[in-house]
């Protein structure tokens, strides 16, 4: 049985007791991977990625040192079991975020914060660096004096603290007021709050910012009326009971409301004013409800770091634990959106998937005479002249038939194994994303092989001016089950390496074009989508063009093939190697713009009727965070005593006082080293 102590209650809220003391020894030699004169010692690395867990393996030196900086008092670059266990009783204290964020801030040690300390650290954090903090400003000569040689004591950091976030919010203020009259563009007042102040906004007001104002400009006053409403969201609360009463669900009017909130100096009309507005977004009736202000009020549950650690508990659980049949609902639910992007997709570049195959099916050797076609353009032009705009689209609807399943089956199988081999921070490995594209496009064949086959037959009919009339139902009967699947060799050999290759890239191009937030908008969906069907289409082609010869129907004149191989041998042998690539223009004008569009409309239908089966939603689809301690790892069974609570401590300065915590880039690590290089070989 564990030594540990468990949670006791004070007023309600949980109280963490500190680790038996061998119990923690324990731990931390089991991190610990320096010894020095007998002694074991965490580094950095040691401390915040292998026992926390909060930054990966490619995190910066930096950052980590800074992170780790909080737990080494003696600022050697190294943690002793002593100051690992001096952090676990900080972590149980009940001011444990206070207490954090200031030694954040005392990077040498000595108790007291600094005017260069506290703006070392403030300048290297997101927030600074996408709307500066003003230095030279009365904030700063205030707390630090007008000759900013005061430092501040742990109490009196506390309460700059508490007035940072608002402080930078007004200094935004004014320095995006360029004419100096008072009012901001509805722009600027949405990239302040959502920069500065991001922690005080649930995510309905986050997305109504510029509603809320209608698009005009902000004063200053009203800049300042919102700001100050959201921080004292529990008093509006109050104020809702004592007017409401026992009726949870009363609608009450800005009057009622007033009467009720001249009792309390904190809340003004113009305060008022903007609540009610507010709550008109959500419903237009000119009156509020309980459950319209708990969607405008900050979140309680998160800011505190035992409630972080419930909520990620509480989050995790799901995915944990779903049912068989709660994953086969959401195979399901992508079936059917697959199956419907898959249409949209192949409807778009139908005619140029009709000129690749013509072109393919094109003998060249001198038995047959003159080609029918010169290049891509001329089969297009040939086609409406002489059959027409429709003869394009011959074959349209078997494909449709066929394509639905077909992406369907292949999307909602790369996703189902990819989900599978997807860790709990989202990670998958090259490797595994490979497999998962190569069983999608193996699934798919077992059902599209004879869609293929009869697709083929009539985009290469119309090529026969004379004859029976082709349709799909004379196709399948004249090659009976077997022959349904001729060709599924090859059908293995092109579309297996081709999802195998496609869905990685498309799944890294879509990071790379994420925005900041890691958010993928639909532009960028397509572009990626498009973009990765080029070198997939391409590299596949020699399997396609085989693939063509073989399900094609057989000519007097044409050479006849046994089987896959005979098919490479005979083509090699007759018309050189440049035969296994006709077509791979054409190819890649329609896969990739197929591609493009069906993964656009796949993503765009799962935002847009979005259902929560407790798995994950696709990548770059929601506005997060960038990647940092606010994500909380998984729990980790040696994180006790008061190291129960430490990532959630972390992760709870950004939340609770809107403390970014410094995020470095290569470019800025390089501009640091050069910078120093040269000053060193200047001295």
């Amino acid at each position: 049985m564990s030594k540990t102590a468990t949670c006791e209650s004070v007023l309600g809220l949980p109280v963490l007791k500190k680790a038996d003391v061998e119990e923690l020894r324990s731990v931390f030699h089991k991190y610990a991977t320096v010894e020095k004169d007998g002694e074991h010692y965490m580094t950095p690395r040691d401390f915040v990625i292998k026992y926390l867990g909060i930054e990966k393996e490619d995190a910066d030196p930096t950052t980590l040192n800074l992170l780790a900086g909080v737990v080494d008092e003696t600022k050697d670059g190294l943690i002793s079991f002593v100051e690992f266990q001096a952090f676990e009783s900080l972590l149980c204290s009940p001011d444990a975020l206070y207490l954090l964020a200031f030694q954040l801030f005392d990077s040498n040690g000595n108790g007291f914060v600094s005017y260069d300390e506290f703006k070392s650290v403030m300048s290297q954090t997101r927030i600074h660096q996408h709307i500066p903090f003003d230095w030279e400003g009365e904030f700063c000569k205030m707390y630090f004096g007008w000759d900013k040689k005061k430092d501040l004591s742990y109490a009196e950091f506390t309460q700059l603290l508490q007035s940072l976030a608002y402080e930078h919010a007004r200094v935004a203020f004014r320095v995006r007021d360029k004419n100096k009259n008072g009012f901001i563009t509805a722009l600027d007042f949405s990239d302040i709050m959502i920069t500065v102040r991001k922690h005080m906004l649930t995510p309905f007001v986050e997305e109504n910012l510029v509603s809320l104002v209608g698009g005009k400009q902000v004063s200053f006053p009203y800049f300042t009326g919102l700001n100050h409403l959201l921080s004292s969201m529990e008093l509006v609360k109050k104020i809702y009971r004592q007017v409401a009463g026992h009726n949870p669900k009363a609608e009450i009017t800005r009057e009622e409301f007033l009467i009720a909130a001249q009792k309390v100096s904190q809340v003004t009309p113009l305060e008022v004013d903007i609540l009610f507005h507010l709550c008109d977004l959500i419903n237009p009736t000119g009156r509020i409800t309980y459950e319209a202000i708990e969607r405008i009020a900050p979140l309680e549950e998160g800011t505190l770091p035992y409630e972080m650690v419930e909520a990620q508990r509480r989050k995790e659980g799901p995915q944990q634990n779903r049912g068989v049949l709660l994953q086969f609902a959401e195979s399901g639910y992508r079936f059917l959106l697959g199956g419907i992007a898959g249409g949209c997709g192949a409807t778009a570049v139908y005619p140029i998937d009709l000129v690749k195959t013509r072109l393919q099916n094109q003998r060249s050797g001198s038995y047959v005479g003159e080609l029918m076609y010169k290049n891509s353009f001329d089969c297009f032009r040939k086609v409406i002249r002489h059959e027409g705009f429709l003869g394009l689209y011959s074959g349209l609807i078997p494909q449709l038939m066929g394509v639905a399943p077909e992406k369907a089956i292949k999307l909602t199988v790369n996703d189902l194994v990819r989900d599978k081999f997807t860790n709990k921070n989202g990670e998958i490995i090259l490797p595994a994303e490979m497999l998962a594209g190569g069983c999608g496009g193996m699934c798919q064949v077992m059902f599209t092989n004879p869609l293929e086959i009869v697709k083929i037959r009539l985009q290469v009919a119309g090529e026969i001016q004379s004859g029976p009339r082709v349709s799909a139902l004379n196709v399948c009967r004249e090659l009976g089950f077997a022959g349904l699947y001729k060709g599924a060799s090859a059908c293995f050999l092109r579309d297996i390496p081709f999802s195998a290759i496609y869905f990685p890239v498309y799944a890294h191009g879509k990071k790379y074009l994420a925005d900041e937030d890691g958010h993928n908008s639909i532009p960028s969906l397509l572009i990626a989508a498009t973009i990765a069907g080029a070198p997939a289409a391409s590299l596949v082609t020699p399997a396609d063009v085989i693939k063509t010869r073989l399900q094609v129907k057989e000519r007097e004149g044409f050479t006849t093939y046994k089987g896959l191989f005979d098919c490479a041998r005979k083509i090699w042998a007759e018309e050189g190697g440049k035969a296994f690539w006709k077509g791979a223009p054409a190819r890649m004008f329609r896969s990739c713009p197929q591609f493009g569009v069906t993964l656009m409309v796949y993503e765009v239908l799962q935002r847009t009727f979005y259902i929560d089966f407790g798995g994950r939603r696709p990548e770059g689809s929601e506005v997060k965070k960038a990647p940092s301690i606010m994500d909380l790892p998984p729990p980790n069974p040696d994180h006790i005593g008061g190291y129960r609570l430490a990532v959630a401590t972390f992760a709870g300065i950004e939340r609770k006082f809107g403390l970014a915590l410094p995020k470095f880039t290569p470019s800025e690590i390089i501009q640091a080293q050069v910078k120093k290089e040269v000053g060193a070989q200047a001295s």
